[in-house]
């Protein structure tokens, strides 16, 4: 096993947790938390992103019939989170180690000091030799603060806490060519260096009725945390000592490898935290100083604003053609930003009657995409 400390994500979808049937499949459960016990004793931090609290909330109340309603939804999660969190204590107590339960919801990750407090408890978890146990707080989340999947929210994890891999296992044993449920050619992709449209529209949709990813979720995951320096794995969570082979030369499944400069602290905030609340499209000369000089954008590159930002809001970057170019945090608002478009730096101050400098997006508040 490899001696050099890592700090592994591993996130176990509900597929993976109930062996895809209506409960948890708790010797199963052993079998992983065994793996993540063998790296820890080898040197290396291991964070849990545990799916499964509305299955096991149907589990506890006996598979009861109710309606499909949000609230009823928060119901199942309220009463399944404590289930799945004391299912996770016991079986770590069987090898002693002790487990911490964190739940996360978008909104602890858009404000920027939540962000922090949040990465400080996950840092002071970790550093008392306390594995994380990490859920999206679906009691309390409503669509408008939901991060949506756990995969998606394993990558935030994960950059939040600096880690070197994350391991999405689920019910497939990768990315592959096809479905391989549907075609019998379909290959294994064993290693992506580039996620492109092919690459997404072979990922599809989601693959089980019991989760709320798919392939095309653990695609998005992948490409938030590699941009962040982070390797990631999609392999099948049955597959035997899939967790520990992660610190080994022989992973398994589709690895996909992390983006040579890994980003630095606050920029990782900006790719993970706050969604973007509306775009700024820019000319190709300011596509062409963003992406190849490292530049600023400038109020005369900028072509349209639509959506709604205040001053300090994220916001996309988009070309003419409606291609994401890149994420940064606006100097100026929505409104202001439509006043000054197309307007040289030093003419803000005349048509706003004020400025906040002569940059729209300062390039240390840029995130390429």
């Amino acid at each position: 096993m490899n001696t050099q400390s890592q700090t592994i994500v591993v996130k176990l979808g509900t597929s993976v947790l109930t062996g895809g049937t209506l409960k948890l499949d708790r010797a199963h459960m052993v079998e992983l938390v065994r793996q993540c016990v063998q790296l820890k004793k080898a040197g290396h931090q291991v964070i849990v992103v545990t799916s499964g609290a509305i299955a096991a909330g149907r589990e506890h109340l006996n598979y009861p019939e109710l309606p499909k309603t949000m609230a009823n939804k928060q119901l199942l999660a309220a009463v399944g989170q404590s289930c799945l969190i004391q299912a996770w204590q016991s079986l770590f107590g069987i090898y002693g180690v002790d487990v911490g339960q964190m739940l996360l919801t978008r909104a602890d990750l858009d404000d920027r000091e939540r962000y922090l407090n949040a990465r400080d408890m996950l840092t002071a978890l970790l550093k008392n030799n306390i594995v994380p146990i990490v859920n999206e707080n679906d009691a309390v989340a409503t669509n408008e603060i939901k991060v949506g999947d756990n995969d998606n929210l394993s990558a935030l994890v994960g950059i939040l806490a600096g880690a070197d891999k994350l391991l999405l296992l689920t019910d497939q044993s990768g990315l592959f060519t096809a479905d391989p449920r549907k075609d019998p050619k379909a290959e294994l992709i064993k290693e992506v260096h580039t996620i492109d449209e092919t690459l997404r529209k072979i990922a599809g949709g989601s693959g089980t009725t019991l989760g709320t990813g798919g392939m095309a979720t653990k695609l998005q995951a992948a490409d938030v945390a590699r941009r962040a320096g982070i390797e990631v794995i999609i392999a099948a969570g049955s597959a035997e000592n899939v967790i520990t082979d992660v610190v080994n030369s022989k992973p398994q499944g589709t690895k996909f490898l992390p983006v040579e400069c890994a980003l630095e602290s606050r920029k990782r905030w900006i790719l993970a935290g706050p969604p973007s609340k509306g775009s700024i499209v820019i000319d190709d000369g300011a596509v062409n100083a963003v992406q190849q000089k490292g530049s600023s954008l400038l109020s005369k590159g900028i072509t349209e604003v639509s959506g709604h930002f205040i001053r300090g809001g994220v916001a996309k970057i988009v070309n003419t053609k409606g291609e994401l170019i890149a994420r940064g945090i606006s100097r100026y608002s929505s409104d202001d930003l439509t006043k000054i478009l197309g307007k040289h730096s030093q003419d803000i101050y005349a048509v706003l009657g004020y400025e906040y400098g002569p940059v729209a997006i300062h390039r240390d508040d840029l995130v390429l995409i």
